[in-house]
Parts: C-alpha cells; sequence; structure tokens
C-alpha cells in the first residue's frame, strides 16, 4: 500500500513512512493511492470478532509490508488492553432508531484513545528499527492532547509538545494534560484559538530551520495512521446492527472532519453507510460547506463543546481530494486560494459526490442543552455536549425510521460536567481511575501565540532527528 500527498508533489510512502511523516512535505495530506475494499461474505465473516481482532482485520490491506499480520494483531491488543469496556467501543440503545457508540473507554475518556493508544505503539515499533528521534508536535482543541500525551509519554526517543488554546479548554481536558510529568511531555497553552495554534503546527512542518534538525510528526488527525485506526469503530457498530445486510447512519459530531472522514472510508471499502450526519455547533464551516458549498472561515465562538471550536477543518481536504477526481495539482491551487483568502467554493463536483453520503446539521447552545436534557429524562444517559450535538443532529435526519442511526458518543459526561450538571440538575462523577485529577500537580508553559517563541521553544527542548 503506497500513500499519496492530496497536493501531488510530494513523494509516495509506505505505511511506515507515512505514519512517521505525518503531514505530507507539500503541505498535503497524505491517503491510500486506492481504497481496499471488503466483499459481503468478507464483512459478514468478521461478525462477532473481539475488538482487537476485527482492527487488525480492518487495518492490515493499509498497513501493507510494513508490519506482519501478526503483529498487527499483537499491537491491537496492547492498545486496546487498556480500555475499562470489553468492548472497548459499546453500542447502548436510547430508542427504536437511536443509538450511542460509547467511544470514551479509553485512559482519557475521549474517542482519541482509540487511534493514539495504537499509533504510540506504531511510534515506538517504527523508531526502533532505526536511531531515529521523533519529535511529535501537535495542537489540541481538548481532546487529542491528553489522549496523545498519555499515549507517549515515557516512551524512547520521542519528545511530544502539545499546544492548546489558554483558558479555552475544560479544566478536566487541561489538567489530563498537565498532569503528565513525564520528562519528554511539554505543555504549551497559547494566547489564541486551536485554529491558531493549528496553523503553527503546520508551518512548523514545512519550516526547513526545524525539519532539517528534528524529525517532526503528527498525531492530530492529519496523521493518516489515526484516521485509520478510527474507521474500525464503524465497521464494529455495523456488524452489530446487521451489516452487510443492512445500512447503517451514523451522526458524527466533529470540528476537524477526521472523526466523519474515518466513516467515508469505511464506506468506500464496503461497509453499508446509509449517510454520514456532519453535526457542527455554532462553528459552523463544515454545515455551510456541505448544505451550500460555502467553505469559508469565520471567527470561533467558544462554546461548552470546546473540542469543536474550530473554523478551519484539516481533514475536509482529503475529502475534497477524493471527490475532485484526486487531482493533487487542483486541490493544491483550491487549498492555496483557501489559505491566501480564508475563503473557498466547493467544486460542483465536490458538492454532488458529497451530498450522495454526506448531509449536515447545526446545533446552538439551547439545542445542544435541550439534547442533553433529553436523553437523561427520556433514556437514564448521561451525554456531554459533544455527542449531544450529534445526538441533536440525529433526531432531526429526517432518516426512515427503518434505518438505525448511530451517534458517536465522543467524551465521557465528566470531563464537562458543568454543562451536564445545567441541563440535567446532576453532575457527572470521573471514574475511579481518573478521580484524583484535581490533587494532581499541574506542568504547563504559557506563551504568546506567536510562531517564533514556539519554535523556539521546540528547538531548545527537543531531540535533533539523530
Amino acid at each position: 500500500m503506497e500513500y499519496i500527498s492530496t497536493r501531488g508533489s510530494a513523494q509516495a510512502l509506505d505505511f511506515e513512512g507515512a505514519t512517521l511523516a505525518g503531514l505530507a512535505s507539500d503541505g498535503g495530506l497524505y491517503v491510500p493511492r486506492e481504497w481496499p475494499r471488503f466483499s459481503g461474505e468478507e464483512i459478514a465473516d468478521m461478525a462477532g470478532l473481539p475488538y482487537a481482532e476485527l482492527a487488525a482485520k480492518v487495518m492490515a490491506p493499509f498497513v501493507g509490508d510494513s508490519l506482519t499480520y501478526e503483529r498487527l494483531l499483537e499491537l491491537t491488543t496492547e492498545a486496546y488492553g487498556r480500555f475499562a469496556h470489553k468492548a472497548v467501543t459499546p453500542l447502548r440503545q436510547l430508542d427504536e432508531q437511536q443509538w450511542v457508540l460509547e467511544l470514551f473507554h479509553g485512559p482519557t475518556l475521549a474517542f482519541k484513545d482509540v487511534a493514539l493508544q495504537l499509533l504510540g505503539l506504531f511510534f515506538e515499533e517504527f523508531l526502533s528499527r532505526s536511531d531515529r528521534n521523533l519529535t511529535i508536535v501537535g495542537a489540541t482543541s481538548g481532546d487529542t492532547g491528553s489522549a496523545a500525551i498519555d499515549a507517549v509519554a515515557g516512551r524512547e526517543k520521542v519528545d511530544i509538545f502539545m499546544l492548546h488554546p489558554k483558558g479555552r479548554v475544560s479544566d478536566v481536558q487541561r489538567r489530563q494534560m498537565t498532569t503528565v510529568l513525564a520528562p519528554n511531555v511539554h505543555n504549551i497553552a497559547i494566547d489564541g484559538s486551536f485554529d491558531d495554534a493549528q496553523a503553527m503546527v503546520k508551518r512548523m512542518f514545512a519550516d526547513t530551520a526545524m525539519t532539517d534538525r528534528f524529525a517532526i510528526g503528527a498525531v492530530n488527525s492529519i496523521n493518516w495512521a489515526r484516521l485509520m485506526a478510527q474507521v474500525v469503530y464503524y465497521f464494529a457498530a455495523g456488524l452489530q446492527l446487521g451489516a452487510p445486510h443492512r445500512a447503517v447512519a451514523f451522526s458524527v459530531p466533529t470540528g476537524n472532519f477526521g472523526d466523519v472522514f474515518a466513516g467515508y472510508v469505511a464506506a468506500q471499502m464496503g461497509l453499508p453507510v446509509a449517510k454520514l450526519i456532519v453535526a457542527t455547533n455554532v462553528n459552523d464551516i463544515l454545515h455551510r460547506a456541505l448544505s451550500t458549498g460555502d467553505y469559508s472561515q469565520g471567527t470561533v465562538t467558544p462554546t461548552a463543546a470546546p473540542s469543536m471550536d474550530i473554523q478551519v477543518s484539516s481533514n475536509f481536504e482529503r475529502l475534497l481530494f477524493d471527490l475532485g477526481g484526486r487531482d493533487g495539482k487542483a486541490m493544491a491551487a483550491q487549498m492555496a486560494g483557501f489559505e491566501a483568502t480564508k475563503a473557498m467554493q466547493l467544486t460542483n463536483a465536490q458538492r454532488e459526490g458529497a451530498s450522495a453520503l454526506f448531509q449536515s446539521c447545526r446545533a446552538d447552545a439551547d439545542e445542544m442543552a435541550s439534547t442533553i436534557r433529553w436523553a437523561w429524562e427520556n433514556c437514564g444517559e448521561l451525554i456531554d455536549p459533544h455527542t449531544a450535538c450529534g445526538l441533536f443532529a440525529a433526531r432531526a435526519s429526517g432518516l426512515d425510521e427503518a434505518t438505525p442511526v448511530v451517534t458517536l458518543a465522543t467524551a465521557h459526561p465528566a470531563k464537562f460536567p458543568e454543562a451536564v450538571e445545567r441541563s440535567t440538575g446532576h453532575r457527572p462523577s470521573l471514574p475511579a481511575r481518573v478521580g484524583d485529577l484535581f490533587d494532581r500537580e499541574e506542568k504547563c508553559v504559557a506563551l504568546p501565540g506567536e510562531y517564533a517563541a514556539i519554535a523556539e521553544f521546540v528547538a531548545s527542548h527537543a531531540s535533533p532527528r539523530a
């Protein structure tokens, strides 16, 4: 399996190379040269498999010769052995049509664990084959940071620098990052938004003064391996609800488009997906793009769902590339226009291709709160604000009642206790395994939202590439 850049001019890489590189050298994102596809019979044969074995089967075509199947299975078994629920991503029924896929049973209580626990093992496996050191630079709107830090804390040959917008993540999210005191972990609170942090990370990948000295790697969903691991839980849910003989719809709360793009990949691989519902909060660039073709950057509005407070959705480029005929030169020109003007219109081919599988919905603060309340009062389920955006969109989807709709529950409600309590009168408790979070010491550096300051800090604390 070869990986190519969405912008057409970077060297093609194998899975190991794409995993360690993160962002392509031309600024694009890596995607497989072609989508592997399972037959209906092959999908049916996956029913009932333990999650780790299902993960190995779904991911094997993407991994290619970089790992043997046996070694891949060992890594998935190790990664998912840390989850608090034996099913890893259990499915719960709310009513006749609505289901919730709980993706928060990992170490940091968010869906990012499903991919990042495995990505940390991939890094360790591939780095052990050489004398190379890896400098991970990431941006987080809340959950990626803690999941990535947990996955690589204390690992040899890896330093991680995680940027988060100061004051714009929840107390639980912040502490899950800043209380990890391993010497290879560096938390940076910047003045600005997540989009500002993400832009600085992308700039560092293009900064030869940094890339000549350090092997810069990515844990954000710009890293293909992270998206690949997220494809698995679409298969897990689909199989439980009747795949390949029955199509299932998924409602996905998203800001950066990575989680829902994984559903698109599952559909390309043969999983019968009735519809992918893109659920946003008031930071609705994706809703506007899918409903009107207008992909224009607005001002980030802080909300009770901070992981979705994003106005530039990096992974959307992967979809536009695939729907636009995989023309790297055209994609590079389209993204250059967006980066220059902060505005872009989707082409007719992109809009028509997206409409076949996607629909979108925007939830404001009142709709988010009322959905948290509905789930508690009618189903006895506490859900967090991000999941509430997804469930609001699922219930408003207008899909045929015979089609099950699975909302991805992306975070444990205890990560956002104030918002949940305001809506339900019930304050969720942290699971016992993280119950002492607010008693732990924090370590974090505050820096201005200026690239020079970030680059200087990374350069003074990271290990050179070799």
